[in-house]
Order: structure tokens, then C-alpha cells, then sequence
């Protein structure tokens, strides 16, 4: 295994990061502050009330991506060091390159960028992205092809959401169309440009195992309860946030159980498929995210989240096997199933709640703020009247056409790009295994032994 990549390959790795992180020590060195506090010193308490109000949910989201997003992906069973350490390394790499590309382009003031933790949240939104859309290809690509994915779609994402909520003014609170979608179909454009018109063949590493859909269970159960925090933590303190996490616990909760309902329904003899259990209980969550602080009766939160559990599993049962089979669509982690179905019906569900609206609204229902930090009109649902409505609900309908658009064409051309022989493709026969990049304690000890027979016999033969 250990030639199966040249040391000059290996050493791409460390020499492209190395350059990377002092590159942006010079940048942060030359041009980055802290941002100072609006308020004036008497109003310190202001100040720390505004912290500690986004902290803890900040808090929550990085246990959310550092760990649940970490486990859920290791139920490949000889690949969960790689999967835990490329999907921690991402978000590290995508966060720092995001906080520049924002800084630049939003934050830039007087020579100056400044930097604040919201800034550093939204940063995280668009490692999100990348964090997703890499599970279409998990196990099949190199961490130098991962980190090409990163250096790619973080300002592609920046500009499609700048897009789809600055220009369209899409509401999109919980980054249902602008982070779901977009990264779904941007890690399913990438996926076909990289493997080509040639179904993957199923490979033996690939199968999981009870120990490693355990591991992957545990990971969907941190992601389920931390989830609330990812919806809300943008919304408009008070009712707005409030409404926002209660309608995501309500969409979850329905979904974990109509998860259970479909997928013993879809087995002949009526067992559950921890596939369907790992995903298909935060469906909920994805869906949610476009309509969560908006003025929507309890029960639409549960009917969206059951909706999209049923689709996710149905996505898994019947709709992931089609496409592989019809169009060589490989999607290693059914990010269709997870992000993109549940996704577009979310879309849907915010043009619906947008248009049944009672007339007289008021504007804190509705109000938003993207994830660059740009807040939607407050105003806007106190004066439009139904063809306002309408209009608004074009919009939404247009934002998902564009994230969709969108990211697949570009993730075709990432794609294409991660097909350069420099960037170390994993040969078939060793996908999904670990010891390709680290070195394993078992087969270490394994190699000692051998040694120590092998000396024995040698020994052995000289005495004789």
C-alpha cells in the first residue's frame, strides 16, 4: 500500500497546506482586526448579552460539524480515520478561506478587514457547503482532491448566495436552497465529471459493518439534537428564533419517527436499514430551514418533516439505484436523499407558507438574515399585498432554479479539474481504506512480527 502513492505525491499535501496557512498568516498579519463593539462602554452588558446569546449556539454548530458530521460519515468500516480527519481538516482549510474571501469582498474597511464571531459563523456556513458536497465522492478521492474541492466551491457558494438572497431576496433563514441544495448538486456535478460515464463497481471495502453503522448512528443522534442551533442561530433574536427552533425540534421529531414507519414498511420482513435511520431522521432539518421562523402553524412543521423522511428513504430505496444504474451517478453518502430531496421540498414549502400568509403578517414573521449577514426587509410583508406575495414566491422558486443551476455546472468543471494526474487519485483496490494515508497501529505491530520471524528463520538456517 505504501507505493501505491509516490513520496513526491505524498509531500503535496503538507506543501500545498503549508503555503496555504502562511499565506494567510501574512494576509491576517497585514490586514485583519478585530472588529470593535457598536456600543458605546456604558453599554457593556449590551455587548456581552449580544455574545452570549451567539455563542452557545455557535458552540453547538461546531459540535455539529467537528463531530456528528465526523461519525456520521465513518460508516465506511476501514476508512473512519480518513473520513473523521478529512472532514475536520476541511472545515478548518474551507473556514479560514471563506473568513478571507468574505473579508475582502464584505468586511473590508479602510485597509482593514474586520473580523467578528459572526463573521466566523458565516465563514463555517461555507465550509459547510464543502463538507457536504465531498460526501458524494467519500473514499474514492485524495485529500489533495478534497482540498481542490474547497479552494473551488467556497467562493462559488459566496457568490450564489449572494445571488439567490442579496439579488432574488430568496427567504432562506436555515440555508435550505442557499447551503442544502446548492452543495447536493454541486457534489453530484462534481461526482459525474470525476468518475465519467462509467458505473463505479461496488467495491468490498465499501459495505458497512454493524460496528461501523453504529459509530455512523451516533453521529446522526449529536447531529439530530445540535440541529435546532444551525436554523436559528441567524434568525432575528426573540419570536423570530423562538419560532425557529421550535418548528425545526417539531420537523425532526416527526421525521425520526416517519423515518421508522417508511423503512420497515419498505423491508419484506418489516427490519429497519440503519442507511435509512442515519439519514432520513434529520431530513427534517434540512427541510425546515427555508420556512422555520416564518409564520407557519405547528402542524406544517410536522407534515414537512414526515414529507421529507418519506422522500429521503424513498430517495435511498429506489431513486439512488436508478440513477446509477441510468446515468453512472455515483453518490457515495446519498446526499440527493439527505440535502437535495428534502431540500427542494423545503424550497417548495417556503413558497406555500409565503403565499397562504394571512394579509395582515407583520413584518418580524418573515424577517430574515442570510448567512453573509445581509438582513431581508423588515417592511416587506407589512406592505405587500397577495401579488407581492406572489412575486416573493416567484423568487423563491427562482433561487432554487438558480442553486441548482448553478452548482451543477460548476461542480462539472471542479470535477473535470480533480481528474489532473498531479492530484493523486486513489487506485480502485485501494478506495475506502485507510492505511493509505496513516499508519495503523495493527498493521505496524503486524510488520514488527513478521520481522522478528523472519530473523528467527534466517538465524535458524545459519546454525544449520
Amino acid at each position: 500500500l505504501g507505493m501505491a502513492v509516490s513520496p513526491s505525491t505524498r509531500r503535496l499535501l503538507p506543501l500545498f497546506l503549508g503555503l496555504f496557512q502562511g499565506a494567510l498568516l501574512l494576509f491576517f498579519a497585514l490586514f485583519v482586526t478585530y472588529d470593535k463593539p457598536s456600543a458605546q462602554a456604558e453599554d457593556v452588558n449590551l455587548v456581552a448579552n449580544q455574545l452570549y446569546g451567539i455563542f452557545p449556539l455557535f458552540q453547538d454548530i461546531q459540535v455539529m460539524l467537528v463531530v456528528g458530521l465526523g461519525l456520521l460519515l465513518t460508516f465506511l468500516p476501514q476508512y473512519g480515520f480518513s473520513a473523521l480527519t478529512h472532514n475536520f481538516l476541511l472545515l478548518n482549510f474551507s473556514t479560514q478561506w471563506a473568513l478571507v474571501l468574505q473579508g475582502l469582498l464584505h468586511h473590508f474597511h479602510h485597509g482593514q478587514v474586520h473580523l467578528d464571531l459572526h463573521n466566523l459563523l458565516t465563514a463555517e456556513f461555507a465550509a459547510v457547503t464543502v463538507l457536504i458536497s465531498v460526501g458524494a465522492v467519500l473514499g474514492r478521492t485524495s485529500p489533495c482532491q478534497l482540498l481542490v474541492v474547497a479552494a473551488c466551491e467556497v467562493p462559488i457558494y459566496l457568490a450564489s448566495e449572494w445571488a439567490i438572497t442579496t439579488q432574488l431576496g430568496v427567504l432562506d433563514v436555515g440555508g435550505t436552497i442557499t447551503i442544502h441544495v446548492f452543495s447536493c448538486y454541486f457534489g453530484l456535478g462534481m461526482s459525474k465529471a470525476l468518475f465519467g460515464a462509467v458505473q463505479q463497481p461496488v467495491h468490498p471495502k465499501e459495505t458497512p459493518t454493524p460496528r461501523s453503522d453504529l459509530l455512523s448512528l451516533v453521529g446522526t443522534l449529536i447531529l439530530w439534537v445540535f440541529w435546532p442551533s444551525f436554523v436559528a442561530v441567524l434568525c432575528q433574536p426573540g419570536d423570530a428564533q423562538h419560532r425557529a427552533i421550535l418548528n425545526t425540534l417539531l420537523a425532526m421529531s416527526a421525521s425520526a419517527v416517519t423515518t421508522v414507519v417508511a423503512s420497515s414498511l419498505l423491508e419484506s420482513d418489516g427490519k429497519l436499514s440503519p442507511g435509512h435511520l442515519q439519514n432520513g431522521s434529520l431530513a427534517g432539518g434540512v427541510a425546515i430551514g427555508a420556512v422555520a421562523d416564518m409564520a407557519v402553524p405547528p402542524v406544517a412543521a410536522l407534515a414537512l418533516g414526515s414529507l421529507s423522511a418519506v422522500a429521503c428513504v424513498l430517495g435511498f430505496r429506489f431513486l439512488t439505484p436508478l440513477l446509477a444504474r441510468k446515468l453512472a451517478l455515483w453518490d457515495q453518502c446519498g446526499i440527493h436523499n439527505l440535502h437535495g430531496l428534502p431540500g427542494i421540498l423545503g424550497a417548495a414549502a417556503s413558497a406555500v407558507a409565503i403565499l397562504v400568509a394571512p394579509e395582515d403578517t407583520s413584518g418580524s414573521h418573515f424577517s430574515q438574515v442570510s448567512p453573509t449577514g445581509g438582513n431581508a426587509s423588515e417592511a416587506l410583508w407589512g406592505e405587500w399585498g397577495d401579488h407581492r406575495a406572489g412575486r416573493q414566491a416567484l423568487c423563491q422558486a427562482a433561487g432554487l432554479a438558480v442553486a441548482i443551476g448553478a452548482s451543477l455546472l460548476t461542480g462539472l468543471l471542479t470535477g473535470a479539474a480533480l481528474r489532473l494526474p498531479c492530484l493523486a487519485r486513489p487506485p480502485e483496490r485501494l478506495c475506502f481504506d485507510d492505511s493509505l494515508y496513516f499508519k495503523i497501529q495493527d498493521q505496524a505491530e503486524n510488520s514488527r512480527t513478521g520481522d522478528t520471524v523472519e530473523e528467527g528463520a534466517l538465524a535458524l538456517r545459519e546454525r544449520v
